[in-house]
Order: C-alpha cells, then sequence, then structure tokens
C-alpha cells in the first residue's frame, strides 16, 4: 500500500496564487505541517492519519510517499516509488474525488499505469454553489480508469 499525503508547510505560504479549495485549505489549516521535518503539532491535526486507519498505513510495510503540494502525484516522488518496484497495476481510491482522485488517476495513465478506482472507498466534496464533487468524478472515472470497482469487487480481484 502507498500513501500520498497532502501537507503545507509554512513556507507554502508564500504562494502568490491558489484556486478556490486551496485558499480555504490555508485558511483553515486542513493540512498544515509546522515543517517537513517537525512532527510538532502533527497529532490528531487535520494533517494526521484518522485513528482506524494508524494501524494499517503505521505497519512497518506502508510506503508514505513525500506529499503532494496541489492534486496530483507530479509534486512528489509516488510515480518512483512505484516504477522502482516494479508495480504497473494500481488500486486507487481516496479523497476530493474530483480533484486529487482524479488527478492521480489521469497522471497515473499517462504514466503508463494501469488503474482502477475503488468508488466506495473515494470521497468527493459537495458544495452549494459548486455541485457535487463524488458524482463528476464517478462520470470521469468511467471515462478514464480501466476500471470502476467496489470495495468487495477489488478485494475479490486481488485473491
Amino acid at each position: 500500500m502507498f500513501i500520498s499525503p497532502h501537507y503545507f508547510y509554512p513556507a507554502d505560504s508564500g504562494w502568490k496564487f491558489n484556486g478556490p479549495l486551496e485558499t480555504d485549505e490555508f485558511r483553515t489549516h486542513s493540512f498544515a505541517r509546522s515543517g517537513p521535518l517537525n512532527l510538532t503539532g502533527f497529532s490528531n491535526s487535520g494533517a494526521d492519519w484518522l485513528d482506524r486507519f494508524k494501524p494499517f498505513i503505521e505497519d512497518g510495510k506502508t510506503v508514505v510517499v513525500s506529499p503532494h503540494k496541489v492534486w496530483g502525484p507530479q509534486t512528489n516522488d509516488l510515480v518512483l516509488q512505484l516504477r522502482k518496484r516494479g508495480i504497473a497495476k494500481i488500486i486507487l481510491g481516496g479523497m476530493l474525488a474530483n480533484m486529487c482522485v482524479e488527478s492521480y488517476l489521469r497522471e497515473l495513465i499517462e504514466q503508463g499505469f494501469e488503474v482502477a478506482v475503488v468508488k466506495d472507498a473515494t470521497a468527493g466534496p459537495r458544495h452549494p454553489v459548486w455541485g457535487d464533487g463524488y458524482q463528476a468524478a464517478m462520470i470521469n472515472y468511467r471515462f478514464l480508469a480501466h476500471a470502476v470497482l467496489s470495495t468487495s469487487d477489488a478485494v475479490d480481484g486481488m485473491r
């Protein structure tokens, strides 16, 4: 399993422009870290793992790649980590279906990976003005992904 975290460090506040969601993330400190080499305040912050997932992530086998800064893996080392292990097929899930997950899907396909998205292991934002991000993503996944699966179908396929 590979985890690609989304963190902002204090130096990132010097960015001169951001999109609407980035602006909100900076305002709320949703993924704020005190620094790349400092875990002060990390535990139970918006940047920490959810408690129910910690046993799986902190198992000594899961690869936590360098953090991505905007939406996709172009700003971290996920592709390198996958290629160094000879991995060509990916099962993808995560937060922000129409933003991060879709960006990962598009980039990983462009990089030559075969990618299946797990629809019930993916969350999407709903906004009263901007719309339903999850629904938008599901439409695009059907056009892009090699497969759009449920968790049970993904697990069955790995047996």
